[in-house]
């Protein structure tokens, strides 16, 4: 997997002046195009979108400084329609104007090439199980909020907060299998993950019960499902197992994952400073 991941990041580099398809670097890593996206993002910490521009605002800003093509030139090379366009593109990320620069020789900002190697630790293993699932419905309520990556994230916690407790009791007693009990569901995420896009986020629970004319509804088919389960701190832990499964262990092991929601269930401390967690992310087995 990792091999075929720095094949598609070779192809990256090599049509940096050219239109990149991430369906010819999903084909490269035999992974879904969806798959490659969330891979990336995972492994590399920045969007897959986002890094494109960047190595091209690298490589053009070379170009800038050293001379031989005009601005114009330079602009449409790298993919950009107009002059305008490159120059707030490359401001944003070098922090100066391309004209300014080749006058002034200031210093740019550069994006490193990337390539993925697997750092066997060895210190834990992953706690995980396949489940075939039947179609099933997440119901509660459901909130439009920003992705966060780290810490808490405010507009969720104010979003629970906001449900009083005798709407929670209805949405509990609807529970009637796996996951059970209250779970937090993401769906509708952004292809590139990152930080502040919006999402569909459902407070409630899985069940094939009927559902309350008051309630939010989230239909979801049947298919594979990968369960992960851990341990830890609270929020910190159930970030990285996030960040975990798609680091680890999907690289390592035969599946992908499918578009579909993502389905958190978690059980606090009394003191709320640690947390037991099981995500459900939705798979399917490679094709490679």
């Amino acid at each position: 997997m990792l091999e075929r991941l720095n094949q598609a990041m070779e192809h990256i580099e090599s049509h940096l002046d050219q239109q990149i398809e991430v369906a010819d670097l999903a084909r490269i890593a035999v992974v879904s195009e969806y798959h490659f996206r969330r891979l990336f993002s995972a492994l590399a910490g920045i969007p897959l979108s986002e890094y494109i521009r960047r190595r091209r605002l690298t490589v053009a800003g070379a170009e800038v400084l050293a001379g031989e093509r005009t601005l114009l030139d330079v602009a449409t090379r790298y993919g950009y329609g107009s002059g305008e366009a490159f120059a707030r593109a490359f401001r944003a990320v070098h922090g100066v104007g391309p004209g300014e620069a080749r006058r002034t020789g200031a210093a740019l900002r550069s994006q490193p090439r990337m390539s993925f190697r697997l750092i066997v630790e060895g210190s834990s293993s992953m706690r995980y199980r396949i489940v075939e699932k039947e179609e099933f419905r997440v119901v509660g309520r459901k909130a439009r909020v920003p992705l966060v990556h780290e810490g808490v994230n405010p507009a969720i916690a104010e979003f629970i907060r906001s449900i009083g407790p005798e709407t929670l009791g209805r949405i509990t007693a609807l529970s009637d299998q796996e996951p059970a009990g209250i779970v937090g569901v993401s769906d509708q995420l952004d292809p590139s993950r990152a930080e502040g896009t919006e999402l569909d986020y459902y407070h409630g629970v899985v069940t094939g019960a009927e559902v309350p004319e008051d309630m939010d509804v989230l239909a979801v088919p049947a298919g594979t499902w990968a369960v992960f389960e851990n341990s830890g701190p609270f929020p910190q832990a159930l970030q990285h197992l996030w960040r975990d499964v798609f680091t680890q262990w999907f690289p390592s092991n035969p599946y992908q994952s499918r578009p579909g929601p993502e389905i958190l269930r978690v059980r606090l401390s009394q003191d709320g400073t640690r947390a037991d967690a099981t995500l459900w992310i939705p798979a399917e087995r490679s094709t490679a």
